[in-house]
């Protein structure tokens, strides 16, 4: 039993690196289109069609998903977390994986900003914010964040409902933080669907190394077996 588990589990890792890596590769194709301008076209239509939709309402919504997207609201929630995983549950690594997931992500989105150096969009801006435009930052924590959550709540919600509305909030909040940018002017489609990929890849890659090291953990001796065999 406990090697037909090892091999599920490898199963999945290889499964989740497959996902690390399209990501990565979607990442670097969508950033060699956006260096040559090629999705120009693309990314103002799409920009033109989104604020089209401009309306106070949907103004203060939109407002409103930046906001929580931002870092400062975003350490909140991990801090709510964070004491939900230690006291509640009492899981030490699940909240390295979430600080490590979540805060890797901001600084690898600074690292990336700076190398492509993209400008923002400068058409119609619903605020006003300086820096760089690819890849989206808050798109990049929001995918982090929220994936990360749902990731490490599933398995404590038993409930095919329960875990239907975790993944339901999440894609929400995720896509909702991402089109806030685009409605709002400071980002280009492209930022927002770089973002998701960079992200994404940066999450596969971490949860698959946590997956290994637990398996490890848990399964020491049949791992032992399956490297010396």
């Amino acid at each position: 039993m406990s090697g037909q588990k090892l091999h599920l589990t490898s199963g999945r890792q290889r499964w989740i690196f497959l996902i690390s890596i399209i990501s990565l590769i979607g990442f670097v194709a969508l950033a060699a289109l956006v260096k040559r301008q090629s999705l120009a076209s693309f990314d103002l239509a799409i920009l033109t069609t989104v604020q089209a939709w401009e309306h106070p309402l949907i103004t203060d919504i939109a407002i409103g998903l930046s906001f929580i997207g931002s870092i400062g609201p975003v350490i909140v929630l991990c801090l709510i977390v964070i004491a939900v995983l230690y006291w509640a549950l009492g899981h030490r690594m699940e909240i390295l994986l979430l600080i490590v997931v979540v805060f890797g992500s901001s600084i690898l989105n600074l690292l990336l900003k700076w190398v492509f150096q993209r400008a923002r969009p400068d058409i119609h801006r619903l605020i006003e914010i300086t820096g760089y435009s690819y890849p989206s930052g808050h798109s990049m924590v929001a995918f982090s964040f929220y994936s990360v959550l749902a990731y490490l709540l599933w398995r404590h919600i038993d409930s095919g409902a329960g875990r239907g509305i975790l993944i339901s909030i999440s894609v929400i909040m995720i896509l909702g933080i991402g089109l806030s940018r685009v409605y709002l002017g400071v980002h280009y489609p492209s930022d927002i669907v770089g973002g998701y990929l960079a992200a994404c890849a940066w999450l596969a890659f971490l949860v698959r190394s946590y997956e290994k090291r637990m398996g490890k953990r848990a399964n020491p001796k049949d791992m032992n077996d399956s490297e010396t065999a």
